[in-house]
């Protein structure tokens, strides 16, 4: 199993770059960040000090979306980073939630991410796209690489990131529902006619090592108001009750009263009291090495390829070093 850490761009950059550095001296082979351009700096900008300061670390929005920028703008930054550094990046991708919410919009289409899909794999990669409507190929790139990941919950968009995407992001690391999306990515990955094992799998997630349970909560709770912003959207589209979406995933969020994004991702989110512990503890890594151990053999047998690190707590360098000298160790061991 491949282990990433997941970081906001806050200021300063250089402790970004530092965390992305001492993970890779850990063990860990991807470094993701959040794209909003609104509540963080451009992580564009900082994934080129990040592949300076490193060797093979492979790094990525978690996620972008297909609106912030245009797709050749986007394509030709990623080619530009493989370029420079080698091909080190992976596009994550999804129809956008902070991003595009922070700015007054909403969420992209699927039908738009699907096309985006296409498009940034196929300019990053040398090759000709449409984007609206009009061919466009960048012409200096020379064997560029850019797998794109998708990002999804839902019945529409698991069958989307089935047919297009080369790998699967799911923020959240409850084994049952990870069982759910997985098998229905791979279900539709089969019905395109594609070799469902050829989708990586990457599951994101806060980690948190230590007996104090209560606080270790405290500092993940707010994941389960990110999700919830997911959740949300497809209780509207589908009810409170529906086969489907799993009630595992969507019960929680009936005691949801809005969100504030000026507090998105960050321990002790105001907007995230709605969020019992048993969802907690479902969706993050909780407790001692032993816990986290046993929770990731079982994410692993279910065909996860990569457990990425959300470190959005009060013990950031802690959980990495903890994660390089025992975690990993015992999971790949």
């Amino acid at each position: 199993m491949d282990f990433g850490l997941v970081l906001q761009t806050d200021p300063p950059a250089s402790a970004v770059v530092e965390l992305m550095q001492r993970a890779e001296r850990a063990g860990f082979r991807y470094g993701w960040t959040f794209d909003s351009a609104v509540l963080w700096q451009e992580p564009f900008v900082i994934y080129s000090r990040i592949l300076a300061a490193t060797q093979e670390l492979h790094v990525g929005p978690m996620v972008t979306n297909p609106s912030t920028r245009t797709w050749e703008v986007t394509a030709s930054t990623f080619a530009t980073l493989n370029d420079m550094f080698g091909n080190r990046t992976v596009c994550g991708i999804g129809r956008g939630d902070s991003a595009m919410r922070v700015a007054g919009r909403s969420p992209n289409t699927l039908a738009l991410l699907s096309e985006a899909i296409d498009a940034i794999r196929d300019l990053a990669e040398g090759r000709e796209a449409r984007v609206d409507g009009n061919p466009i190929r960048i012409p200096w790139i020379r064997d560029g690489k850019l797998p794109v990941w998708m990002a999804a919950y839902g019945p529409k968009a698991l069958a989307l990131a089935g047919q297009k995407a080369d790998g699967f992001i799911l923020q959240l690391a409850d084994p049952y529902l990870t069982q759910w999306m997985v098998t229905a990515v791979r279900e539709a990955a089969a019905a395109a006619g594609r070799d469902p094992e050829s989708i990586t799998i990457c599951v994101a997630a806060p980690a948190y090592v230590g007996e104090d349970l209560a606080h270790a909560r405290d500092q993940c709770r707010w994941f389960g108001g990110m999700v919830g912003n997911h959740v949300a959207d497809l209780v509207a589209r589908y009810g409170q009750h529906s086969s489907a979406v799993p009630e595992e995933l969507t019960d929680y969020v009936k005691s949801r009263h809005g969100y504030d994004y000026s507090h998105h991702g960050r321990a002790g989110n105001p907007s995230t009291d709605f969020v019992p512990d048993e969802i907690v503890d479902r969706f993050c890594l909780l407790g001692p090495v032993e816990a986290h151990v046993a929770k990731l053999r079982a994410l692993r047998d279910l065909g996860v390829d990569q457990f990425a690190v959300y470190a959005m707590h009060d013990a950031r360098e802690d959980v990495i070093d903890v994660y390089g000298e025992q975690v990993i160790p015992a999971v790949n061991g």
